[in-house]
């Protein structure tokens, strides 16, 4: 079996990605501390053709080295805005017509095996601190909670990981 070069996957430019339609999904980054997170969580959305990426609090924001290290350039594709407090995030979002989905382990959630998008809706997908995950405020003012199921001794995994899992059962069921 040969391994596929970067010539054989025809991967776009950054024009390109820019101009292509965009799922209608924004991650929110809810004061994630790891810059090595954060870059990955822009090659996850260049990888998935989201909308963007909204980073919170005290979520570093490009130009970054360390950023730049996983993400490997996405931050340039992928667009992406600022806000220091989470809540004027998701005010923003709500007035641009988003259903706020929190990625938390919350009573009443559902199962992320058992979310299903509405055609035509936009979602914002937040997601929290690698300790202390989604701030409540954050919490309460979602419309919609969503929880991967965990099967060992550890109540979470990494918030790139978790991710990375929402958004591929969002984007194919």
């Amino acid at each position: 079996m040969k391994k596929k070069t970067i010539w054989d996957l025809n991967r776009i430019t950054i024009n390109e990605y820019k101009a292509q339609a965009k799922e209608p999904i924004i991650v929110v980054v809810d004061n994630v501390r790891s810059l090595n997170n954060i870059g990955s969580l822009f090659r996850t959305a260049d990888g998935f053709g989201l909308q963007g990426i909204v980073l919170c609090g005290i979520s570093a924001t490009p130009p970054s080295p360390e950023i730049h290290k996983t993400a490997l350039g996405a931050e340039d594709s992928v667009d992406w805005h600022y806000f220091p407090e989470t809540l004027e995030a998701i005010d923003w979002l709500k007035e641009a017509g988003y259903t706020i989905c929190c990625l938390e382990q919350v009573e009443g959630s559902t199962m992320l095996q058992e979310f299903r998008r509405e055609p035509g809706k936009k979602y914002a997908l937040v997601i929290g601190n690698e300790v202390d995950g989604v701030d409540p405020a954050v919490v309460n003012r979602s419309d919609i909670f969503l929880e991967i199921p965990q099967r060992g001794t550890k109540h979470s995994l990494n918030v790139t990981i978790s991710t990375g899992v929402a958004l591929w059962q969002m984007l194919t069921h």
